[in-house]
């Protein structure tokens, strides 16, 4: 079972309804998933505050180093910098990158440093195990 950690945004509706259908996909596919926006903030854990800055911080990057395997749901350029920062360390620390791209149009920093660039529709049938390479060909800034 390959551990991946999924990358994205999750700030409003449209955002979150991406992030669910990949989540569902991963599952489907019998990936052991660790998505930031399940995990769970304790009690006495302000969001917002410094302790919860540094917490949420250190957490993900424990995860990507954890994980095998990054999926990102990029939403175009300029879409969010926490993300963009989460693929540029997975890139860095010599992991896959599976960058599904649900925008217009795409940075080159992001789409050339994903292992394969791939649509939604086509998270569906991608082989995980074989992690097959794919360059991202539509609108680039």
């Amino acid at each position: 079972m390959k551990r991946v950690y999924l990358a994205s945004p999750f700030f409003n509706d449209k955002e979150i309804c991406y992030l669910e259908k990949v989540e569902e996909i991963l599952a489907e596919k019998g990936l052991k998933v660790f998505s930031p926006r399940r995990k769970p903030i304790a009690e006495n854990v302000k969001v917002g505050s410094r302790q919860w800055s540094i917490e949420t911080f250190m957490d993900d990057i424990k995860h990507i180093k954890w994980a095998e395997i990054v999926v990102g749901i990029y939403h175009g350029n300029y879409s969010d910098s926490g993300t963009a920062w989460e693929f540029g360390y997975a890139y860095a620390t010599d992991k896959p990158v599976i960058l599904v791209h649900v925008g217009d149009n795409s940075n080159l920093m992001v789409h050339e440093g994903a292992h394969a660039n791939i649509t939604l529709k086509e998270l569906k049938e991608y082989d995980f195990d074989e992690l097959s390479s794919s360059f991202y060909t539509g609108e680039m800034l």
